[in-house]
């Protein structure tokens, strides 16, 4: 039987620079494993776009 997953994105946006400070992205991240989620991946594709973060849980 295989296990089913649920998948969220969520998307982590910088300053008007496109910086995003690593202590932001690692509170939202703290969060969202309190509540299950687990990181697949994380994309930072362009210099002023935001970071997308890739997450699963079971369900």
């Amino acid at each position: 039987m295989s296990e089913r997953w649920q998948y969220k994105v969520e998307e982590v946006k910088g300053n008007m620079w496109g910086t995003v400070k690593p202590t932001l992205i690692e509170e939202r991240l703290r969060s969202l494993g309190q509540q299950g989620w687990e990181l697949v991946n994380a994309v930072h594709a362009t210099q002023w776009g935001p970071t997308m973060l890739f997450l699963k849980r079971p369900g």
